[in-house]
């Protein structure tokens, strides 16, 4: 089912970002090696449960976990 591989890549991308820190979409696409379709429909999911920012770039996006989002 489409939905749970959302839902896993959305917990991929979380683990990223806490390891990585604030990376572009590009950057993410490339190191989690999937399509741009499945990774914007996972930052959706991250966006919609408000543990992500999101923000614009001439080139394309900047994400980054909300403080406060890190299992520290």
């Amino acid at each position: 089912m489409v939905s749970s591989n959302i839902g896993q890549l959305a917990g991929d991308v979380w683990r990223y970002l806490e390891q990585n820190g604030e990376t572009s979409t590009l950057k993410l696409r490339s190191s989690l090696k999937v399509s741009q379709s499945l990774l914007f429909l996972s930052l959706g999911w991250l966006s919609r449960e408000e543990k992500i920012m999101i923000t614009p770039e001439e080139r394309g996006y900047l994400i980054s976990l909300k403080k406060g989002e890190t299992s520290e």
